[in-house]
C-alpha cells in the first residue's frame, strides 16, 4: 500500500473559490481557471457562510454530507426544489422541517 494516502473531502462551490483564490490566479493551471470562474460566477454565498450553513443543516435536520453540499451550491428558494435534493433518501422529511430548511436558507441568503 502507497505511503501517501488520499482523503476525500465534498466541498461546496462557495469554498472551492475560496481554495483557489488562496492559491493566486497566476499560479492556476488552465483548467483551476476555469473551474474558478465558474465558481466565481455560481457562488451563492461566501465560503465562511457556506461552511456555517453547512454545519447547522446537518447539526440540525440530521441530512447526509453530500446532500446538503448539494443545497448549499444551490440555495433553493422553495420546498419543491428542496424536495429534488432529499428525494433520493429513503427518509420522508416533515414539511414542517423543509420550511425550517427553507427559511435558514433565507437567512444565509440575506447575508451575501
Amino acid at each position: 500500500m502507497s505511503e501517501n494516502a488520499i482523503t476525500e473531502k465534498n466541498l461546496t462551490i462557495p469554498q472551492v473559490k475560496k481554495l483557489l483564490e488562496s492559491l493566486g490566479e497566476e499560479n492556476l493551471d488552465r483548467f483551476q481557471r476555469r473551474t474558478l470562474d465558474y465558481a466565481s460566477k455560481f457562488s451563492r454565498v461566501d465560503a465562511k457562510a457556506a461552511e456555517k450553513l453547512m454545519k447547522k443543516l446537518v447539526k440540525r435536520f440530521s441530512l447526509e454530507e453530500e446532500e446538503v453540499v448539494q443545497i448549499v451550491n444551490c440555495m433553493p428558494k422553495s420546498i419543491e426544489e428542496l424536495r429534488v435534493f432529499l428525494a433520493g433518501g429513503r427518509k420522508i422529511i416533515e414539511t414542517s422541517k423543509l420550511e425550517a430548511m427553507i427559511n435558514l436558507l433565507d437567512e444565509h441568503r440575506k447575508l451575501k
